[in-house]
């Protein structure tokens, strides 16, 4: 069946026709006004208002403005789509530096037992966080000293992002656990895939990062699951201070202090095995 007559309920001529398979072979889906200009050769005001029609006829669902997402053939008379919400993500942030992180990261590496509601995006500079089609994008900020332990995820057949790596995922679960569901959350992520984390690099990233809080947590979870040989876990101890962290920021300070690792247990050790259960 031919692009044409497939568009045949949904198309405003050959010139739309050309957008949307140009936008196909270039595999650009989620799109833009620059993206509608280039291709088109139209100007300023005609660009919007012969996109304004796209969407009114469904070839096209507007994300925000400026952006939009061509809707799939094969939905027929559905006029408005949202697509994979990690791709829209990497369109949100304009072709600047990002990556999925927290909840959102632990969706993509396999990390969680339930499905994530909100999206998280870290990026080195303030952003606003927004709601496209009732789902959430929230922008965490990043020190750029800070950005490493990055890697490229696929989510669909053509489409791939950016998103923390396995090991860094963990460490910003332990550093905000409020954007993956709190602490407890944090600690199943390590548990599902401690067979697979990289104890060396956990380590390098967390001295790298600086943050006792986080050396803390890391050198207790790893030590309470098994992740990886104990010399990895004694580099962490020497770089303890004498300073109390809680194990959950989230929650009250109190609980039993564990001289070990210079953590107030405001989550008792019960609740951390328990998700071994989970």
């Amino acid at each position: 069946m031919s692009t044409k007559y497939k568009l045949k309920e949904k198309t405003l001529g050959s010139r739309a026709a050309h957008l949307v398979a140009t936008l196909h072979e270039r595999g650009r889906l989620v799109f833009t006004l620059t993206d509608v200009a280039n291709i088109t050769g139209l100007k300023d005001a005609s660009v919007r208002s012969f996109v304004h029609k796209l969407v009114a006829r469904g070839v096209a669902t507007r994300l925000r403005s400026g952006l939009f997402i061509l809707v799939p053939f094969e939905l027929g008379h559905e006029r408005e789509y949202f697509g994979n919400p990690y791709v829209v993500a990497r369109e949100l942030v304009g072709g600047k530096k990002y990556y999925l992180s927290h909840g959102s990261a632990m969706d993509l590496h396999g990390m969680v037992t339930q499905p994530r509601l909100v999206v998280y995006v870290t990026v080195p500079a303030q952003m606003r966080g927004c709601k496209v089609l009732g789902t959430e994008f929230r922008f965490v900020r990043c020190k750029s000293s800070q950005f490493f332990g990055t890697t490229e995820l696929w989510v669909d057949k053509r489409e791939k992002v950016v998103a923390s790596d396995l090991e860094r995922t963990v460490l910003d679960g332990l550093k905000q656990p409020e954007h993956c569901g709190g602490l407890t959350e944090a600690a199943k992520g390590v548990w599902i895939r401690r067979a697979d984390l990289n104890a060396k690099r956990l380590v390098d990233y967390a001295l790298r990062l600086g943050i006792g809080a986080v050396i803390r947590r890391l050198g207790y979870l790893m030590e309470t699951y098994g992740v990886g040989p104990g010399e990895e876990v004694e580099r962490l101890r020497k770089h303890l201070t004498a300073t109390y962290s809680p194990l959950d920021p989230l929650l009250p300070r109190e609980g039993k202090f564990m001289a070990r690792w210079r953590l107030r247990l405001n989550v008792s050790p019960e609740e951390i095995q328990a998700v071994t259960r989970t």
